[in-house]
């Protein structure tokens, strides 16, 4: 079994002095950023653009992994495809075709995600999704904000994607993304997630401690 992908959320992050709480992981493996990108419609909040993310990929060669919540994905997928983003989710709740936008993603990214939201039922996703897609992001809190308090109904929708991959020999990669700490990784883990995203878990801390919480999310030793 491969080891959990643990995806630090750069929100979360001190961005005064972004570059060195970048390199405060060091070489630590099975590692991406995670970067929330809103667009102040699809969530309240407003995020950050292309400028912030061509800094962060100067600054890192880990693999970053871009949440677009924003309600019409189809115009990032130009703006960044020059950003060196390994993984494109988008929104499930979107009123799109979504087989044609996970087509147009996969031109300019290596990985393409679906995300869906607390509210939203694993069997609202149509089978043909499940052979296409290489992650789906399921939300353990209300997307738009930082710093919720996990969703414990949503642990259930882990282990049922799981159960649908396991079944028909998908390869998807199930992540998680809200609330995630050392209290919960072990029973999401076991659930079936492979990637966990975490943000004030792992910067409310010093950076000298940045690597000691990601791994606490993967050997339990807390």
């Amino acid at each position: 079994m491969a080891n959990t992908i643990i995806s630090p959320s750069i929100l979360a992050a001190n961005f005064l002095n972004l570059e060195a709480e970048l390199k405060a992981f060091g070489p630590v493996e099975d590692f991406w950023f995670h970067l929330d990108i809103m667009d102040g419609h699809f969530v309240p909040n407003l995020t950050f653009g292309t400028p912030i993310v061509e800094k962060i990929q100067m600054a890192t060669k880990k693999p970053l992994d871009a949440h677009f919540m924003v309600n019409n994905p189809e115009l990032y997928i130009e703006l960044f495809k020059n950003s060196k983003i390994h993984n494109f989710t988008f929104h499930w709740e979107l009123d799109i075709n979504h087989l044609e936008m996970i087509e147009k993603i996969k031109e300019f990214y290596p990985s393409v995600g679906i995300s869906i939201n607390p509210e939203t039922n694993v069997e609202d996703l149509p089978v043909e999704i499940f052979d296409v897609i290489d992650l789906i992001l399921v939300m353990t809190v209300r997307p738009g904000f930082g710093g919720q308090t996990f969703i414990q109904d949503c642990m259930d929708k882990v282990k049922a994607l799981d159960e649908i991959r396991r079944k028909n020999n998908y390869n998807f990669q199930i992540q998680v993304d809200g609330g995630v700490n050392n209290l919960n990784a072990k029973k999401l883990i076991f659930y079936g997630a492979d990637n966990l995203v975490a943000g004030s878990y792992i910067f409310k801390n010093k950076p000298s401690e940045y690597i000691q919480k990601v791994e606490s999310l993967r050997d339990f030793k807390e």
